[in-house]
């Protein structure tokens, strides 16, 4: 165990960059000596958010990181950098570990990468030295890799509730219909670059209900998990609100199945994690409570047709759909206490 992790960001300034700087600087076993960006250079990261009151490194471009001074590399960066620079690395620093919070070592096939993001992955030989880390599922194996893939926001709060159902066949595995709401700052800081629509911060907008990228994650690790081929609907909506993320899937039951069995499975699967809340049944959900916290929340709801469930799952996007769960693999990969930091 390491007492003072030396880490360097990589994107400091976005907001998945300024959450975690904020997070790292308040965390016991964590010492940032690296602030890099491409713009903003010299400058203060406590300009781009004021909650950061520690003294921190001033804002440099990556070409100053001396890798060998460094143990740890959070990359926050659009999709397509962070490969290129971990290629640069990985094999010259053996010592350096990395947590990517892009898409570039979620999807294990660089095919199957290409298609979702139409951009050819620069360094796939390093996927098979990478893990997707969502930590309640893969929490025994993250301190075996070097490269952490971050899981998408969306695509934790729906993993987190469908795994354990659909491993003990108590749902219909081709009868599920994902409809999750985010607030903006999961499109970043380029959010009017992607989107169009008319009073986007007045109104809720559907999009990418038959391509959007998450959907490759989600398949990916759902298969992994349950050794099934899962076949989901899966609508996102941005809300006019600036973070949190509501998902609601809709199931049906198996007939031998009740809504108190799913809760019992749930609270059973996940009475060891620290961060996922299994909630009483048909209890009302909204991202409210888990705001600028760590955790998921699950409720399990029964509908007026018996066999028709909708399962709620609330997270913060920007923290345990980015930046705090980060963390939480920073302290599964180095032994610290799970919560540490995150509390």
């Amino acid at each position: 165990m390491i007492n003072k992790l030396k880490i360097a960001v990589i994107g400091a300034t976005g907001y998945t960059g300024l959450e975690l700087v904020y997070l790292l600087s308040k965390h016991p076993r964590a010492k940032i000596i690296n602030l890099c960006a491409s713009k903003n250079i010299g400058k203060k990261i406590s300009m781009f958010d004021k909650r950061i009151k520690k003294k921190l490194p001033l804002i440099s471009k990556v070409k100053k990181v001396d890798w060998k001074n460094i143990n740890l590399v959070f990359l926050s960066l659009p999709n397509g950098e962070a490969q290129k620079l971990i290629k640069k690395t990985f094999f010259k620093y053996p010592h350096l570990k990395f947590i990517d919070l892009s898409a570039d070592f979620r999807i294990k096939d660089k095919n199957k990468y290409f298609k979702t993001y139409n951009i050819k992955h620069k360094a796939p030989n390093l996927i098979k030295y990478s893990l997707y880390g969502l930590c309640e599922l893969n929490k025994k194996k993250i301190n075996n890799y070097r490269i952490i893939a971050n899981p998408g926001c969306y695509p934790t709060s729906i993993q987190l509730p469908l795994v354990p159902l659909i491993k003990k066949n108590f749902i219909h595995k081709n009868k599920i219909t994902i409809d999750s709401k985010s607030g903006y700052s999961g499109a970043g800081k380029n959010l009017h670059k992607k989107f169009k629509h008319k009073n986007l911060f007045k109104s809720t907008f559907a999009y990418s209900t038959k391509n959007h990228r998450h959907i490759s994650e989600i398949d990916q690790e759902l298969e992994i998990h349950t050794k099934k081929n899962v076949q989901f609907t899966f609508n996102p909506h941005l809300l006019p609100t600036f973070r949190g993320i509501l998902s609601c899937i809709y199931v049906s039951l198996k007939k031998t199945n009740k809504a108190t069995v799913l809760i019992k499975e749930l609270k059973n699967y996940y009475s060891k994690s620290k961060f996922v809340k299994i909630l009483k049944l048909n209890s009302s959900l909204g991202s409210g409570n888990v705001l600028n916290t760590n955790f998921c929340e699950i409720s399990v709801c029964e509908t007026r047709i018996k066999d028709r469930i909708i399962i709620l799952s609330a997270i913060d996007n920007l923290f345990k759909g980015a930046s705090g769960q980060a963390i939480q693999n920073m302290n599964l990969i180095y032994k610290y206490p799970e919560t540490l930091g995150l509390k």
